[in-house]
């Protein structure tokens, strides 16, 4: 199986890119997000989740480890394919779709092409529980977001890891967290969240 490819960009379509590694060319779908990041001719890194099937082989990329772990998560939500859940990373970053998840947001995600309301609701429903594990344990394991993520992730997710430390479900904490980033902005830091989290929680 095929992990990763690190390569130059030697086309880019609309659903897909071709990257050439040591003169071979691999065709990789990928988000538009992820898509609007490559450069032709310049080169790039991307975590490669490949599909086998009886007639194909299909290799999805992606900017981050993180980015890859929410299309396989996506996929476990029934109605939701490859394409779908392309097309939900292509509209929401993955700090945007865990707050979208712990806000219950769903009318963020209807916005993705192909994704009707009761799918979205589907979705924020069934991943609530994985969205705080996703993103905590993302960004822990790399340092700070990737690609295009704003700061605000990192501060969110070490909060997010705090209150659960002092025995909230990470559920619960990542909810808290989602409203403390909507309500004080994107520059806040993490004591902050963790402040405004608490009083969330005491509610």
């Amino acid at each position: 199986m095929i992990g990763k490819l690190k390569g130059t960009v030697d086309a880019i379509g609309e659903a897909h890119a071709i990257i050439d590694v040591g003169g071979v060319g691999y065709e990789v779908q990928a988000s538009a997000r992820t898509l609007r990041a490559l450069s032709l001719g310049h080169e790039v890194s991307l975590a490669i989740e490949t599909h086998v099937r009886e007639d194909a082989i299909r290799l999805f990329g992606f900017t981050s480890e993180t980015e890859r772990a929410w299309f396989r998560s996506l996929q476990t939500i029934q109605g939701v394919g490859s394409k779908v859940a392309l097309a939900v990373l292509g509209t929401l970053g993955p700090q945007d779709l865990a707050n979208a998840i712990a806000l219950q947001n769903w009318a963020a995600v209807e916005q993705s092409p192909g994704v009707g309301k009761k799918l979205a609701q589907r979705i924020v429903a069934e991943l609530k529980d994985k969205a705080p594990a996703l993103t905590v344990g993302a960004l822990a394991q790399h340092g700070k977001p990737a690609g295009t993520q704003p700061v605000a992730g990192e501060a969110a997710a070490e909060a997010i890891s705090a209150l659960t430390n002092l025995g909230y479900q990470p559920a619960q904490a990542s909810q808290a967290v989602a409203v403390a980033v909507n309500e004080l902005g994107e520059a806040v830091d993490t004591a902050k969240l963790i402040r405004r989290g608490l009083k969330e929680l005491a509610r």
